[in-house]
């Protein structure tokens, strides 16, 4: 075995190396590499290491940025998938490049985001001390299957992980609902109180209960199925979280201030990111931070400062000209993103790619339940929205059945004269992608403006 993981480890390396000289960015590669020579490579490198594990739909990458903070202000040693690479093989990868030949690990830490498929095998090997589960929405559900199987997926892992505090989202009657079918010690986080934003109404995926399916009742909504829910019939209900956003103070277009409670305990605490879905990222996250350890001092300046994930919320400054780029994968994402790009005061020229790649989901249908008709709140502000994709035909249409005209709507036949044409003018650029759109339209800006590529953040 020992001679296994040598070889799969120097392997990883090599192929890594390899990937680099060739200006690529690869990360799966080098693990599929290594793990077809030593499969259970994972189970090895990471039993030594104290990991933190982030899994669910959405604002995976967001809350490990956000987890990484703490580590980075405490000094404390680490590895993490900062490249996104959350299969089995891209995390088995970040621990082989992260060990010496010997398989000995070089850091004593790891946040690891792990897609919620990979999850039931991705647990199992590396026995996390903390899994925190962010919420349960459709998402490219050609891949995984129906919602019920995501959630599977996320208890069969969890239930092959025996020493992990779960962290779970008390406003989704889903993510909340695995902890019936766990052992484990369990945290909760949520929102003691609608966001300061108009709620949209949105096709819900967890509209029955998940014990006798009748249909929830709520006293608020979030967004999507996120809110304070309960089941008339069984009594099934959100439970009362332990760590709750009791007020939020303050939403700018660039930070958000909140007031927490924790065990009793109140305090204030600025999220560096907009947006309403990233208070609940925040708020996850200081869940998780508090199981393993930190304080609330801790969470403080980690919120205040941390740099959010590439392609989250990221911001740009090219030549003079503020650019955004906001990852949309899925309906409810996509309907956040608009609610904050209304929230805007200023001026905007919004750039939306939709690819069909396998990463991003071959069936694109669900965005005809996204909610384009609320751009016209941005009336005057708005100075144009560009198409790209693969299937930009696909939001095009959408644009014009909810009233757009042709004249203000640019469509183009790649992402790079659609970029070229967003940062020749002169408004804030808002760029939309799905994700392989964002992958490239990211590259194509770190060679056009000097910028850092995805996996040297």
């Amino acid at each position: 075995m020992k001679i296994k993981i040598f070889f799969a480890i120097l392997a990883c390396k090599l192929t890594k190396q390899a990937l680099r000289i060739l200006k690529r960015g690869g990360t799966a590669l080098p693990g599929k590499v290594a793990l077809g020579i030593c499969p259970n490579l994972l189970k090895h490198l990471a039993k030594d290491v104290r990991c933190a594990v982030i899994t669910g739909t959405n604002g995976k990458t967001t809350s490990a940025r956000m987890l990484e903070q703490f580590y980075k202000d405490s000094a404390m040693s680490y590895i993490t998938n900062k490249s996104g690479s959350n299969l089995l093989r891209g995390i088995a990868a970040e621990f082989a490049l992260n060990a010496t030949l010997k398989g000995k690990p070089k850091r004593e830490n790891a946040i690891i985001e792990c897609d919620e498929a990979a999850s039931k095998k991705v647990f199992e090997q590396m026995n996390p001390a903390v899994v925190l589960v962010t919420n349960v929405f459709s998402d490219q559900l050609d891949r995984y299957g129906t919602i019920d199987s995501i959630l599977e997926n996320i208890k069969i892992g969890i239930n092959n992980s025996p020493n992990a505090v779960i962290c779970l989202n008390a406003d989704d009657p889903l993510t909340s609902s695995i902890a019936m079918d766990i052992e484990n010690e369990v945290a909760f986080f949520g929102i003691g109180r609608g966001l300061n934003e108009n709620y949209i109404e949105e096709p819900s995926d967890a509209e029955n209960c998940v014990r006798c399916k009748t249909v929830y009742e709520y006293d608020y909504r979030t967004y999507g199925h996120l809110g304070s829910f309960r089941c008339p019939s069984c009594g099934y209900a959100r439970v009362r979280a332990d760590v709750s956003v009791e007020e939020i103070i303050e939403s700018g277009e660039d930070s958000q201030t909140i007031k927490l409670c924790t065990h009793g305990e109140e305090f204030i605490i600025t999220i560096n990111q907009p947006g309403g879905y990233n208070i609940y990222n925040a708020a996850g996250v200081i869940t998780a931070a508090i199981a393993l350890g930190f304080s609330k001092e801790a969470a403080k300046e980690a919120m205040a400062h941390f740099e959010g994930g590439f392609g989250r919320m990221e911001k740009f400054d090219l030549n003079g000209l503020p650019v955004r780029m906001i990852l949309a994968k899925n309906t409810v994402g996509y309907n956040r993103t608009i609610t904050y790009l209304c929230s805007l005061s200023g001026n905007a020229l919004i750039a939306l790619s939709l690819n069909d790649r396998i990463a991003d989901g071959t069936d694109v249908s669900w965005i005809k339940d996204v909610h384009f008709e609320k751009l016209h709140e941005l009336d005057k502000r708005l100075k144009g929205i560009f198409l790209s994709g693969t299937r930009a035909r696909d939001l095009k249409d959408c644009l014009l059945r909810v009233g757009f005209n042709q004249d203000s709507i640019q469509m183009f036949d790649d992402q790079h004269a659609m970029i070229d044409a967003a940062v020749s003018q002169e408004a804030p650029v808002y760029i939309i992608p799905s994700y392989t759109a964002m992958l490239d339209i990211r590259s194509m800006l770190a060679r056009k403006f000097g910028l850092k590529e995805y996996w040297e953040l």
